[in-house]
């Protein structure tokens, strides 16, 4: 006799991830489980990257409530016991490419999944930003989420908004995206890697991308390359993992930057989640953001 399933979903790995009753008690990654939060569902706990520390990143933790919220480690410091001691029902994790699991060993990975439903979502450079969304909400309806029409007005607005700037402003202001790597250098974005940076080019806006260098997604430079570039607008990453700005905005203090102040001092800066949540109401204010430092940069 066939039993029946009541709940399934089918990842992007074209793994089918299934229950016999919908799951309610969800472990993610801090990304994925502040994307859930967005569509109104708290998850039971959040693990973070190889890049992360002892205690979950605000900065990519969003809007998510992190008082009580179980932290489950990251890096080294994450096995399959630590994730399965939180008995979850579901896991979400996310990949950028490939089928590989962000953040968890592959051995790990294979652990989990036989043991609970695993369901990973890709947020790489091969997915629109659009498709991100859409697919984050297509689990989060399968969760029992409802559909998140005020942010949808949300985003449809901030996307009109910059659309109008960068076809009416006399002068389009180019933007730069970067992370801090240190006092000396900087990693900049090639915004073709990224899918939010490329949303803001298919939207009009110019955006920088950085010649020469080996890495795929960055491209290492030091912070008077930077200066001399002179964008405007800098979109710079403020995740944990990126060197401090309270330390670059101190240029006579050990780890300041003069370089750094100058390039800021000439331009707007704008605050940057390379793993903002992946919903229509965290891209419109980000959008948002964008558009306030592209008309205060053309002068309007």
């Amino acid at each position: 006799m066939d039993r029946r399933t009541d709940w399934q979903f089918l990842d992007d790995r074209g793994r089918l991830a299934s229950s016999d009753q919908r799951p309610e008690r969800v472990v993610s990654y801090i990304q994925a489980g502040a994307t859930l939060w967005e569509h109104g569902i708290r998850p039971a706990g959040v693990f973070g990257s190889n890049h992360d520390g002892d205690g979950p990143d605000p900065v990519k933790a969003g809007s998510l409530p992190l008082d009580g919220l179980g932290y489950l480690g990251s890096g080294d410091a994450l096995d399959a016991e630590a994730l399965l001691g939180a008995a979850p029902d579901l896991v979400v994790a996310v990949t950028y490419g490939g089928g590989q699991v962000y953040g968890l060993d592959p051995d790990t990975a294979k652990h989990i999944e036989e043991r609970v439903p695993l369901v990973v979502l890709d947020v790489g450079q091969g997915q629109s930003l659009g498709d991100v969304r859409a697919r984050f909400a297509a689990l989060a309806r399968s969760l029992g989420a409802a559909r998140d029409t005020a942010g949808a007005v949300a985003l449809a607005r901030a996307s009109a908004r910059i659309r109008a700037l960068a076809h009416d402003s006399a002068v389009r202001p180019a933007l730069l995206a970067l992370s801090p790597a240190s006092a000396d250098s900087a990693y900049l974005a090639r915004p073709h890697s990224w899918p939010d940076l490329r949303e803001l080019t298919a939207l009009g806006l110019d955006l920088v991308s950085p010649q020469g260098g080996p890495g795929t997604n960055w491209c290492t430079a030091d912070w008077s390359y930077v200066a001399e570039l002179s964008a405007p607008v800098l979109l710079v990453d403020t995740r944990a993992n990126a060197y401090p700005l309270a330390a670059l905005n101190a240029p006579d203090a050990p780890g300041g930057s003069a370089a750094w102040c100058e390039a800021a001092a000439r331009a707007r800066v704008v605050p940057w989640n390379p793993e903002a949540p992946c919903s229509d109401g965290a891209h419109a204010r980000f959008f948002d953001r964008v558009a306030d430092a592209v008309a205060a940069a053309a002068g309007g």
